[in-house]
C-alpha cells in the first residue's frame, strides 16, 4: 500500500504539471484553426480542468492508500502534511474554478500545488510509529482543517498575485513594482530550494558531522553541502565540502545548523534562478508575466481573492486555533504555551483578521487588498518553512538535508 501510495502521488504530481501547462496555453497559446480567442480559452481551460480533476483523484487515492498502509491519517510529519496541504490547495482551486471559470487562475494556482508536492519530497517519507503527542483523534481534526484553511488561502494568494501582475505599471520605477519583483523572487527561492534538494539527493550527497552536546556525542548528516556548519563539530566525511562558517550559538538543537543551511541554500538558489531568468529574457519577472493577464478583469480577480480568504478564514480559525487549543489541553495540559508554531498560527490568524477588517470596514479593495492576500500567504509559508525548519519547539517534526 505504501509503495502504491507513492506511485499515486507521483502520478498526481505529473498531472498537475501537465494541467499547469495546459492552463498557460489557454491564455498564451496561439489560436488554432478558425476558433476565436474565447473558444481557444474555453477549450484549453476545460482540458486543463479535466486533467486537474484526474490529478486530484490520484492525490486523494494517495491519501487513502497511505492511510490504510500505515494505519493513521497521513499528516503526522512534514512530508505528509505538505502533501496534504497541496491536496487542499487543489481542492480549493477546483471549487473556485467551478464558480468563476477563469483558466489563467489555474496557471497560477496549480503550480503552487506541484511546488508543494516537490517541497514535500525533500523530507523523509518513511512510515514511522506516531509519537505519543500525535496519538489522538485530534490529529485528523486539527491538522486537516488547518491545512484546508491554508489551502484556501493559497488560492487567495494566487488571485492576489495575479491582480498585482495585471495592474502594476511596469514602465514606472515605483515602490509597488519593486515589491512585486521581490515577492516573485521569494517564490523562486522556494522553487530553487526544491531544485537544489532534488539535485543533491540524486547525487546521493552526504556529509557527516560529529557533535558533542552535553557530553553526549551525536552525528548529524547533511544532504546538501554545508555552508553553515554546526558549532565545534568535526567533519567526518573526507570528500565533503568544509563549512564556510559555524551557525550562531543562539540556534539550539541537534539539527539547528542543518536547518539554517537549508534556508541559506533556498535564498542562494532562488537568487540564482532570478538572475538566470533576467539574463535569458532581459525583462523583470512582473514585466514577463503581465502580457498573459492583459485582458483579465481586475475586479473579478480581486473578488476571487477576497472570496477565497473569506471562506478559508473560519476554516483556519477552527483548525489552527480552536481545535489546536483543545488538543493542546489534552496532550500537554494547557490550552496555550507560546510554542513557536502556536505563536505563528496566531500571527497568521491576526493577519487575516486584519485583512477582513480593512477590506470590509475601511474599504481596502484592489491593490491594497491584493497585497494583503499575498503577504498573508507569505506569513503562512514562513510558518511552514522557517518555523518548522529553523526554530525548535514542540511542533518540530521536520527533518531535511
Amino acid at each position: 500500500m505504501i509503495e502504491l501510495s507513492s506511485n499515486l502521488l507521483l502520478v498526481a504530481f505529473i498531472l498537475y504539471i501537465v494541467a499547469s501547462f495546459v492552463f498557460a496555453i489557454s491564455v498564451t497559446g496561439k489560436r488554432w484553426g478558425k476558433r476565436d480567442e474565447q473558444a481557444h480559452k474555453q477549450r484549453f481551460g476545460s482540458i486543463g480542468f479535466g486533467i486537474t480533476i484526474v490529478a486530484v483523484l490520484a492525490h486523494a487515492s494517495y491519501i487513502i492508500t497511505r492511510w490504510i498502509g500505515q494505519g493513521h491519517i497521513p499528516t503526522s510529519n512534514m512530508f505528509e502534511f505538505i502533501a496534504f496541504l497541496a491536496f487542499s490547495i487543489a481542492v480549493a482551486f477546483v471549487i473556485i474554478y467551478l464558480v468563476y471559470r477563469v483558466p489563467i487562475l489555474g496557471a497560477f494556482a496549480i503550480p503552487v500545488v506541484f511546488i508543494m508536492i516537490a517541497y514535500a519530497s525533500v523530507f523523509p517519507r518513511t512510515v514511522t510509529p506516531l509519537i505519543p503527542a500525535l496519538q489522538s483523534y485530534w490529529l485528523k481534526i486539527h491538522v486537516t482543517t488547518a491545512a484546508a484553511g491554508e489551502g484556501i488561502f493559497a488560492v487567495g494568494f494566487a488571485a492576489g498575485l495575479m491582480y498585482l501582475v495585471r495592474t502594476i505599471d511596469q514602465s514606472k520605477n515605483s515602490r509597488s513594482r519593486r515589491w512585486l519583483e521581490g515577492t516573485l523572487t521569494l517564490v523562486l527561492m522556494l522553487v530553487g530550494f526544491i531544485i537544489t534538494s532534488v539535485v543533491f539527493n540524486a547525487m546521493d550527497y552526504k556529509a557527516e558531522f560529529e557533535l558533542n552536546i552535553d557530553n553526549t556525542k551525536s552525528v548529524v548528516e547533511y544532504k546538501m553541502p554545508a555552508i553553515a556548519g554546526p558549532q565545534n563539530a568535526v567533519l567526518l566525511s573526507d570528500s565533503a565540502m568544509k563549512p564556510w562558517f559555524d551557525a550562531p550559538g543562539w540556534m539550539k538543537g541537534l539539527n539547528a545548523a542543518k536547518k539554517l543551511n537549508t534556508v541559506i541554500w533556498s535564498v542562494l538558489s532562488g537568487l540564482g534562478l532570478y538572475v538566470l531568468l533576467r539574463l535569458l529574457f532581459r525583462k523583470r519577472l512582473g514585466q514577463l508575466l503581465q502580457p498573459a493577464l492583459s485582458d483579465l478583469d481586475p475586479e473579478m480577480i480581486d473578488e476571487i481573492s477576497y472570496r477565497a480568504i473569506a471562506i478559508g478564514y473560519p476554516v483556519f480559525t477552527l483548525g489552527a486555533l480552536i481545535f489546536a487549543m483543545i488538543w493542546a489541553a489534552e496532550a500537554w495540559g494547557r490550552f496555550w504555551g507560546w510554542d513557536p508554531k502556536e505563536v505563528w498560527a496566531l500571527i497568521t490568524w491576526l493577519f487575516y483578521t486584519a485583512y477582513l477588517h480593512l477590506r470590509l470596514s475601511k474599504g481596502w479593495i484592489g491593490e491594497k487588498s491584493a497585497w494583503l492576500a499575498v503577504l498573508g500567504f507569505i506569513v503562512v509559508m514562513v510558518t511552514l518553512v522557517f518555523v518548522n525548519l529553523v526554530i525548535v519547539g514542540l511542533h518540530s517534526y521536520a527533518q531535511v538535508g
